[in-house]
């Protein structure tokens, strides 16, 4: 008989596909027998008739990260990861920045030192801000030898908007690494013509953040975007959508065969831009980008969570600081452009997800796996995460389905001054989160330790079923025989 390092019976194991009652076998980290019933183990976790699913995989988050601005996330790789686990996740994807003049090699460098601090598994996305030819030839193939298959690249923001031919570039060498390029997709002119606007009658309170990003804004460089990566013919996933217009687009081009992907946040879905006009400074905590929508398009963006149009619901973790050193590094009474943007969230992505989504019947448990972790691992090509299967890692969250609580700052375990979800009630709760078999999180108390979470690299992105779309340009048989890809 297979000697087992840990077994966890008893639980309702939850997968993207079915709930059943099972036990989990491990050992040396992997999943190696899952059943009906297993005995045996050194170590045996009485799950009680939880939930047992995949450990969440955070795809969309912002950990010891310089802004544009110079401005640094209030989040290490030890307090993001820490966070992140309470919230019931096992592995996470951070971006990697590149700022202008810096070498990709210099970025991997930066960031792998600081990356050692964290107690769960861990991988990067690249932003891509300054795409030279050294960038473009060699230093990208390099980095995705190393398994870092996704860049990320602005549509906004004068530091780090590449524009379309940029874009372009960006994504011929993605498509022919198998890499995947992920885009923030808002109207850079757009939104610049927005704050003149505003500006010129005195309106630059933290309110009128989201009237100067209209969901035009959205909509239009979504669109855009979504034809550059057709002409490219490369897989391109549209971060934090934030408008029922602009999940339409993405759902009519899926439908039309394009390579594409997508995700939205939960603050789209559980504040709104009223949130904006609180009183004092408190209106520029709720500001991020793309910003709040309104109570409607709520209601969108859960049809199409629900009817399969994101892959993925990611945090969108930015954590400044209510204070000098983050959202007001430019001062407290200055204008909305200049206070940082983002919000903090890692820790209540899953929770209220659950909460709002599974107890109230939005979404099923099975989506719901889906959502946190198993979509991420088939996207982002973490080929041994996200599934309960032998072979894969023991990446475990255990769920009390029916704990309740009120949201407060104290939860989230992070380095913050405050939570854009305080007060809030939720139900469901991860208790215990194990990262390749090692717990992290055990009856809701950290046991894990600083360093013990690894780099593990990412295969190619997985396009079955999205053939991309043809273009008569590049039929040999319209174009004189010439091949052009």
């Amino acid at each position: 008989m297979t000697q087992f390092d840990t077994v966890i019976h008893s639980g309702q194991i939850a997968t993207a596909d079915q709930v059943f009652a099972g036990d989990i076998g491990i050992k040396d980290g992997r999943i190696i027998a899952v059943a009906e019933k297993i005995a045996g183990g050194e170590r045996r976790i009485d799950a009680g008739g939880r939930i047992v699913m995949p450990g969440g995989i955070e795809g969309h988050a912002h950990i010891a990260q310089e802004s544009s601005a110079g401005v640094m996330t209030a989040d290490d790789y030890l307090s993001g990861s820490i966070s992140a686990a309470y919230g019931g996740n096992s592995s996470f994807i951070p971006f990697a920045a590149q700022h202008r003049g810096q070498s990709i090699d210099h970025v991997l460098e930066t960031y792998g030192a600081r990356a050692r601090r964290s107690v769960i598994d861990y991988s990067w996305h690249l932003i891509i801000s300054d795409p030279t030819e050294a960038v473009l030839q060699d230093q990208l193939p390099r980095a995705f030898q190393q398994g870092i298959t996704s860049f990320k690249v602005f549509m906004t923001y004068d530091l780090m908007n590449l524009g379309d031919g940029g874009m372009l570039d960006i994504l011929t060498v993605a498509r022919a690494y198998g890499a995947i390029t992920m885009v923030h997709a808002e109207n850079n002119d757009m939104v610049k013509w927005m704050n003149r606007q505003l500006a010129a009658r005195g309106l630059t309170a933290p309110r009128y953040h989201a009237i100067s990003r209209p969901e035009l804004a959205e909509e239009e460089a979504i669109n855009r975007a979504i034809q550059l990566a057709k002409l490219a013919d490369a897989a391109l996933f549209i971060v934090h959508v934030s408008t029922a217009g602009g999940a339409a687009i993405v759902r009519r081009e899926k439908f039309n065969g394009a390579k594409l992907f997508a995700e939205t946040c939960p603050q789209y879905l559980a504040l709104t831009r009223d949130d904006l006009d609180r009183p004092g400074t408190d209106g520029a905590k709720f500001m991020c980008s793309p910003p709040l929508r309104g109570r409607e398009t709520q209601d969108a963006l859960w049809h199409h969570m629900a009817m399969g149009t994101f892959e993925s619901v990611s945090s969108d973790h930015a954590p400044y600081r209510a204070d000098e050193t983050g959202k007001f590094t430019a001062g407290f009474d200055v204008a909305y452009p200049k206070i940082a943007n983002g919000m903090p969230g890692i820790a209540m992505r899953l929770p209220w997800l659950f909460s709002e989504g599974v107890v109230k019947g939005r979404i099923t448990l099975e989506q719901f796996v889906a959502l946190s972790a198993t979509n991420a691992a088939k996207t982002f090509g973490c080929t041994t995460k996200g599934r309960i299967a032998p072979g894969m890692d023991a990446d475990i969250a255990i769920w009390n389905p029916d704990v309740t609580r009120t949201v407060t700052l104290a939860d989230q375990h992070d380095n913050m001054d405050y939570t854009p979800f305080e007060g809030l009630q939720i139900t469901g709760r991860p208790e215990h989160v194990l990262t390749r078999g090692a717990s992290v999180i055990a009856d809701g108390k950290l046991v894990g330790t600083e360093g013990q979470g690894q780099f593990f690299g990412r295969a190619p992105v997985d396009l079955r079923a999205r053939p991309g779309v043809a273009l008569p340009e590049f039929d040999p048989a319209q174009n004189f025989g010439t091949e052009l890809r």
